[in-house]
């Protein structure tokens, strides 16, 4: 499982010109699901999101959680992070999880992190979304479960 994270001051997704999910102060979880991940890979990815002291404490030094500073998360899921490039110049997506199960254990992080307390606001799966991030700092963290980066 891959999320590429982004501290940010507000965000929305938008899908067909309605806004499924906004935020303020918190973090842009971008969700990807590969074809070997299971609940474990996801535990590990919610444990990192919400642990990940990104937030700017009283000395101006990252050193608070988005649990530490109250704030949400909006998730959106994207397959593309599991874009191949390495060849050629079109990705492939071969590693992405199909849809059934990357439906699944996309839901299975929201809701953890939900168990943790914090408020998760939504795209839609599948959806076409428009995404709009202002992003703080800008800080920005790449995440995999396998550790490949």
């Amino acid at each position: 499982m891959r999320a590429v994270v982004q501290r940010v001051i507000n965000a929305d997704v938008t899908v067909e010109g309605n806004i499924t999910g906004a935020i303020k102060k918190g973090l842009v979880v971008l969700v990807g699901v590969e074809e070997n991940d299971d609940i474990v890979d996801v535990s590990y990815i919610v444990d990192k999101v919400t642990g990940l002291r990104i937030f700017e404490d009283e000395n101006e030094k990252m050193n608070l959680s988005v649990q530490d500073v109250k704030g949400d998360i909006l998730a959106v899921s994207q397959f593309t992070l599991f874009g191949d490039c390495r060849k050629g110049k079109r990705p492939s997506f071969i590693k992405a999880a199909k849809p059934d199960k990357a439906n699944k254990l996309y839901i299975e992080f929201v809701n953890q992190c939900r168990k943790k307390n914090i408020k998760v606001e939504e795209g839609i799966f599948q959806a076409d979304m428009l995404v709009k991030i202002y992003n703080d700092g800008p800080v920005t963290v790449l995440l995999d479960s396998k550790k490949t980066f």
